[in-house]
Formats: C-alpha cells, sequence, structure tokens
C-alpha cells in the first residue's frame, strides 16, 4: 500500500525537521576580520549558528520620540544626532532582550561624507571594547526628514531562550 503526503503539508514537515535540527544546535556568534586596516572598525563576517531571534531595527535617527512626523532633535549637530540615534538602538534592543554586542549588521546612511570621521569617533564611544557589527557606510543625499545627518538600520540575533 502506497501512502501519499499532501504538498499542502510539506511546510510543516520541512519546519518541523528544520526546528529538531536547529534545537540540537547552540547558539554562537562570531566576529571575523581578515584585512588588517579593518580591524576595531568593523567585523567583514558575522557568523551566527543556531536557534536565535532575528531582531531588525530600521531607520534609526535622531527623529523626536515625543514630537510628531518629522521633529528632529540636535538639528545641525552631526554629533548629538549620532549619539541619540545610538542611545535609541540601544534602548530598542533591551526591550527585545538584546544589546549592542548582538547586532550582527548595521548600515549607517550619512547625509555629508565630512562627517565620516565624526561618525567613525561616535559609533567608536558607543561601542567600546564589544566587538563590531559587520557594517555597510553610505553617503546619501537627503534622509527620511529634512535636518537628518545620520540614520542607522540594525539587525541582531540573540538565543531563543534570552
Amino acid at each position: 500500500m502506497q501512502r501519499s503526503v499532501s504538498l499542502a503539508s510539506l511546510p510543516i514537515v520541512a519546519f518541523a525537521i528544520f526546528a529538531t535540527v536547529a534545537a540540537a544546535q547552540p547558539f554562537e556568534k562570531k566576529n571575523y576580520n581578515y584585512s588588517e586596516w579593518a580591524k576595531g572598525r568593523f567585523s567583514e563576517a558575522v557568523t551566527v549558528t543556531g536557534p536565535g531571534k532575528m531582531i531588525f531595527l530600521a531607520g534609526v535617527g535622531s527623529e523626536d520620540e515625543n514630537g510628531k512626523a518629522g521633529d528632529i532633535l540636535h538639528k545641525g549637530d552631526f554629533t548629538a544626532q549620532c549619539k541619540y540615534a545610538y542611545d535609541k538602538i540601544k534602548r530598542a534592543l533591551q526591550k527585545n532582550g538584546a544589546g549592542l554586542g548582538d547586532i550582527v549588521k548595521m548600515v549607517t546612511y550619512l547625509t555629508d561624507v565630512r562627517y565620516q570621521a565624526d561618525y567613525g569617533r561616535c559609533r567608536q564611544e558607543t561601542f567600546g571594547t564589544t566587538p563590531m557589527p559587520a557594517h555597510t557606510l553610505l553617503v546619501i543625499n537627503q534622509l527620511a526628514w529634512p535636518g537628518m545627518m545620520v540614520e542607522i538600520d540594525a539587525t541582531a540575533m540573540v538565543p531563543l531562550d534570552r
């Protein structure tokens, strides 16, 4: 007697197999640098193995959390905007059981290449001795709201048991 499996049940079966295999693996995050010049600036690769929760933070900048849409704090002060954005990132991560050390990938957008050194200092002060995530820095024409000078996307991963 042949048994047939409904195609509709295949994703459930595949997920059950994946979940069983994933549950057997411990969570591990590793940072790698292959070039001397990148060390201390960013990780060229970050690997994550095992079951975990991904946290995606989209476009964190100096928008006033208590204001109306488009209210930007610290207009004209790049360093203050950068510090405020990182403070918001830290708080959002904490609400989700994570910290700066759990960030695996960041993309930062600047409106002027002349802020690159200031951004590097701001990021270094924020992370301190915490390993830097993989990071891409882009200079673009304009951000979501007039007056924004920096915006940061961050992706973090934490073990499921956190």
